[in-house]
């Protein structure tokens, strides 16, 4: 790939796996440095090992809030600026509402929803200074469509949705582009908490992406002109509605 990010600094959050390990790698090849976001330090460090001085591991647990306020002050402390923050992070909660704990639904809506907020709200001061920056954050197919088998998961992105359309039409006049990414199922460490059935179908019918088909188009969203934004992208398995 060329290095069309050269130069560029992103910071992805939920960097240690799944679609936020993919989407650093392809910034990775694409020339930029990564500040890769997660709790899993065993896994960032070896990440780090592997990749040298482009990748920054900094080991953040987003739920904690004087912590996740620390996300961009560290990242400007070990790099100096932000042009690209990928909020990715989350984890999911599905199955029948009444069947849920509550604890576990607070646990995610304030990681898929709060972070995200306060991530990009943290952000913004240093990219509008800058006059450009991108932030994409990883939405869900769940989140245009009203999942039975995941309410409360599918009811954040929802949210995450709006909250990204309505801070695109705040920013933009600031060469601010922001956008959201909704992929159909992903082969990833959530599926670990789908129904065994939904999973079973899905995985005999062909119908999963790969975290680095999801990240393919994340580089896609990035390397536009900047005159133009890619709002959202809805992505998911031909095989989806077998």
């Amino acid at each position: 790939m060329a290095k069309v990010l050269e130069g560029k600094v992103a910071a992805v959050t939920g960097a240690a796996s799944g679609i936020g390990l993919a989407s650093s790698a392809a910034m990775l090849a694409a020339g930029a440095r990564v500040v890769m976001v997660d709790r899993d330090a065993v896994a960032l460090q070896a990440l780090a090992r592997n990749h040298g001085d482009a990748v920054v591991p900094l080991v953040i647990d987003l739920l904690d809030p004087g912590e996740c306020a620390s996300l961009l002050p560290k990242v400007l402390e070990k790099t100096g600026r932000l042009d690209i923050l990928h909020a990715n992070a989350g984890i999911y909660v599905g199955g029948d509402l009444v069947d849920a704990d509550t604890a576990a639904i607070d646990r995610m809506l304030n990681l898929n929803v709060n972070v995200v907020m306060k991530n990009v709200h943290d952000v913004l001061p240093h990219m509008i200074a800058r006059g450009t920056g991108d932030i994409i954050v990883t939405s869900s197919l769940a989140a245009h469509f009203p999942t039975p088998w995941e309410p409360v998961y599918a009811s954040s992105k929802w949210a995450v949705n709006c909250f990204v359309q309505t801070v695109r039409r705040q920013v933009f006049k600031h060469g601010i582009r922001v956008g959201s990414i909704s992929p159909g199922p992903v082969i990833s460490a959530l599926l670990a908490d789908w129904p065994p059935e939904k999973l079973a179908e899905a995985k005999a019918a062909g119908s999963l992406l790969e975290a680095s088909e999801v990240a393919e188009v994340v580089m896609f969203m990035l390397t536009r002109p900047r005159g133009m934004t890619i709002r959202d992208v809805v992505m998911l398995p031909t095989n989806f509605d077998l």
